[in-house]
């Protein structure tokens, strides 16, 4: 069993790292700027401070540590001279590149950004399928990479009957023991998806709509003003890990909305393989939600990056509304700072000059919202339940002889 609180206590005081990170021919220095902010901010979510970052410009990153020899170097003689706990890079590090780089830093954890997210997750679930997705992500990514992190697991050794062959290493040992452990979660995992098939199932009869996005965009806050229910929001990443399922009601007719885990770049595949289930939400979702942060500088990349997972899932091509939320935190773009000053332009106005950009270009239904200030969400309504009752009939082509009388939304 994974030793979580050695791993990742902030309890008894707050941790410390460094950040890492490459600028390749495919990623630019500006990118990986950017990237490092995002991991910087994994790392607060975590209640890991930030006390130094480091990037080197290399044609592609070293294979046996990353960066290159000098680069290392610099990042010995910091962490040597200043209290730091861990050392997170910002890609996946191999096996190999874990084991050398855990031999030059000693004590201190080599952390990659996966990893991180895991830690974030394991944190954040609170279902009991949540925390058994989190463990067989933890397990699956970790076997490959079993090292001096695993010498707990040595204890094991001798002890009960069968637990170590003749002439097996403790390594052996451990990685029999890990396989075995991610055999019990994928089958404990199976039941648990089989009762949550059998929930879904019991819904069929109603419209279903799902609230995708990348982390941290607002889709909580969002649910919240939608469905009127007590759902936990937060300006962190992965605030939300386990699907939220919530009945409303639109001018008499029903549906059922769901708030899913954010998406993000670089997103463990272990992850996307063991939330299976919570991922069955948006692919069996009769209409999605894609919530789009347009205050962030990489607004664009970000939907890009939650389009291909959602083909990744299969869930891509559906009836969906595209919401650009956080009107009110958007700068438009001056030419320089005096035009700035001098425009100053109100919520409204902004509102209006979006709606005639290219922007509202990029998909069949798009809205511009602020879901912290409730801005123009009456129109998000009206959007949304125009697809619902459409689906909604095609389920119930008679509703109208059950009594169903409509009701006239404005426009």
């Amino acid at each position: 069993m994974i030793d979580k609180k050695k791993l990742y206590s902030t309890a008894a005081k707050k941790e410390t790292a460094v950040l890492v990170a490459v600028s390749t021919q495919k990623q630019n220095a500006e990118k990986t700027k950017e990237y490092l902010e995002e991991l910087a901010f994994l790392a607060t979510t975590l209640g890991v401070e930030t006390v130094q970052t480091f990037t080197q410009n290399l044609e592609r990153t070293d294979i046996r540590t990353y960066t290159g020899k000098g680069k290392l170097e610099e990042i010995l003689i910091y962490v040597t001279a200043n209290p730091v706990d861990m050392i997170i890079y910002d890609d996946d590090l191999t096996p190999s590149q874990v084991r050398n780089l855990e031999a030059v830093f000693k004590d201190i954890k080599v952390i990659d950004r996966s990893l991180l997210i895991l830690a974030i997750f394991a944190m954040r679930a609170q279902t009991a399928q949540a925390k058994l997705q989190v463990e067989l992500a933890q397990y699956q990514y970790m076997y490959p990479r079993l090292t001096r992190l695993w010498t707990h697991l040595s204890r094991q050794s001798g002890a009960g009957v069968g637990m170590r062959g003749p002439g097996e290493t403790e390594l052996e040992t451990d990685r029999r023991i890990v396989k075995d452990r991610i055999a019990f979660l994928k089958e404990k995992l199976e039941k648990v998806d089989k009762q949550s098939v059998t929930r879904r199932k019991e819904r069929d009869r109603l419209v279903r709509v799902a609230i995708v996005g990348y982390t941290n965009v607002g889709k909580s806050t969002l649910m919240r003003n939608l469905s009127k229910a007590d759902v936990f929001a937060e300006n962190k990443l992965f605030a939300t890990v386990d699907s939220t399922v919530r009945k409303v009601n639109m001018e008499n007719i029903p549906f059922l909305l769901t708030d899913t885990v954010g998406f993000i770049r670089k997103l463990p595949t272990t992850l996307i393989e063991s939330f299976k289930s919570t991922l069955d939400e948006v692919r069996e979702a009769d209409i999605l939600m894609h919530v789009v942060d347009i205050s962030h500088a990489s607004f664009e990349e970000h939907l890009d990056v939650v389009n291909k997972t959602l083909e990744e899932i299969g869930a891509a091509n559906k009836p969906s509304i595209l919401v650009f939320n956080k009107i009110d935190l958007y700068k438009p773009s001056y030419n320089d700072e005096e035009e700035e000053q001098a425009a100053a332009p109100s919520t409204q106005e902004i509102l209006d000059q979006l709606k005639r950009s290219y922007i509202a270009e990029k998909a069949d239904h798009v809205v511009f919202i602020s879901a912290q200030e409730k801005e123009n969400i009456d129109e998000l309504k009206r959007t949304l339940f125009s697809l619902v009752k459409e689906k909604h009939f095609s389920i119930y082509p008679n509703w109208l002889d059950l009594g169903y009388t409509p009701v006239e939304t404005e426009e």
